[in-house]
């Protein structure tokens, strides 16, 4: 893995991985799941190749939750901290932006926006669910 590094961790520490390079995106998620998961109203990603990223400790301690196949939510199994969540479907990594606190988390659009609870007008596109190129149906939403 070439670029830069950035470290990150479950809550209690058990858990730590790394990521390498740059994402393939950042952005805003507004999705029911993501909301209940993160218990926020809104959930801010980024999305990685898995191939740049390594579990460098505690993997025995990563636990898996699929409400569907689309998102699979891994967790500390001591702790309960969230660590990521793999989507199959588009063969990245979502690494919770706040697992990763020494990158510089840009956003770049919202994604099911159809079902957010809080308005965010930051002047970024905002879809209804997802892109055409993630199998959206690529409609924006004013803010």
């Amino acid at each position: 893995m070439t670029g830069s590094t950035y470290k990150g961790q479950c809550f209690c520490g058990s858990v730590k991985i790394e990521v390498c390079g740059t994402p393939e995106g950042m952005g805003y998620c507004h999705c029911e799941s993501c909301r209940s998961w993160s218990a926020s109203p809104v959930n801010g990603f980024t999305l990685w190749n898995p191939e740049n990223l390594t579990i460098t400790e505690g993997a025995e301690h990563v636990g898996q939750y699929h409400k569907t196949e689309n998102s699979h939510r891994k967790f500390c199994t001591k702790c309960g901290g969230h660590l990521m969540t793999d989507h199959p479907g588009m063969g990245l990594v979502d690494i919770y932006s706040a697992m990763l606190p020494e990158l510089a988390f840009e956003p770049g659009l919202h994604v099911h926006y159809g079902e957010k609870v809080l308005r965010i007008p930051d002047g970024l596109p905002k879809f209804a669910d997802l892109p055409g190129d993630f199998g959206g149906s690529d409609q924006q939403l004013p803010e």
